[in-house]
């Protein structure tokens, strides 16, 4: 089926919806027989930094419509951690149904300025923008220790922006290959209350299953996952490597980490975006 917008994936999700990272073509394919293997919605991510390694959109963005147009289940193609406006425009001319815009290290004003412009032209083109008010732990911000968005903040910052969703800092971080992160569970709830927003979890490799399902049951509706699923892919690739030097074929080393990365992608699926206990 064509790429879904990125609402109706979250409308369609019974519990919160999942949004996996990726770099490779391998990766998109894990995303997307993962979902169908759920039987869930899923989003598939694109992120400035994916596009700054391959050293362009267009062509991961194709084959993630291909991927989307043969799948079973809906799938919706989200930009991710845009700093950029030039890559966003260019992301709405290649179909993604939703952006991120990243202004988390500009002073608020300037984030708030700049964001609502964003929305409003996204909007415009039917296109569901997601914001970060503070920024992400490992990425020089707000999802590091300590750091806690405020949600009299946050509501403000939706109401000011006019964003679809709101990317807040609760206790995890990104880049994190030990889920051991604190999710402040007292504070979902009140970010919950007091934002009319889907609220989208960052970092959440860090966070192991039980802490992501509760974070969902107080009012999660979007879970970003990256690094676990490349630990995932790569330990994978590992082990076919390590079987012996004759191992050359991309396909030997690659084929599996594609298996092992669907595999997870069904299982969180699962346990996140069906039942959360």
């Amino acid at each position: 089926m064509p790429l879904t917008p990125t609402q109706r994936v979250l409308d369609a999700t019974p519990l919160a919806a999942c949004a996996f990272n990726v770099v490779l073509i391998e990766q998109l394919e894990a995303v997307v027989d993962g979902a169908e293997r759920a039987g869930l919605p899923v989003i598939a991510q694109i992120s400035e930094n994916a596009v700054a390694y391959r050293g362009a959109l267009a062509p991961l963005a194709a084959a993630a419509r291909a991927a989307a147009d043969a799948a079973r289940v809906p799938v919706a193609l989200h930009l991710d951690h845009a700093t950029r406006v030039e890559l966003i425009e260019e992301a709405v001319a290649c179909g993604f149904t939703s952006v991120m815009y990243d202004g988390a290290r500009l002073p608020w004003e300037r984030n708030v300025a700049l964001t609502r412009e964003v929305a409003r032209w996204c909007h415009e083109r039917g296109v569901f923008v997601e914001a970060e008010l503070g920024e992400i732990g490992g990425k020089n911000g707000a999802h590091a220790p300590g750091v806690r968005t405020d949600p009299a903040e946050a509501a403000r910052f939706v109401a000011d922006t006019g964003v679809d969703a709101l990317a807040v800092a609760v206790g995890t971080s990104h880049q994190m290959t030990e889920r051991t992160a604190a999710v402040d569970l007292d504070l979902v709830r009140a970010l919950h209350t007091a934002v009319p927003v889907p609220l989208v979890l960052h970092g959440s490799s860090g966070a192991d299953d039980a802490t992501l399902a509760g974070a969902v049951r107080a009012g999660m509706k979007k879970i970003n996952m990256s690094t676990h699923l490349n630990t995932v892919f790569t330990g994978a690739v590992r082990a076919a490597l390590g079987t012996g030097p004759a191992v050359v074929d991309p396909r030997r080393y690659l084929g599996p980490a594609r298996e092992a990365m669907a595999a997870e992608v069904a299982r969180l699926l699962r346990r996140l975006g069906a039942a959360a206990s």
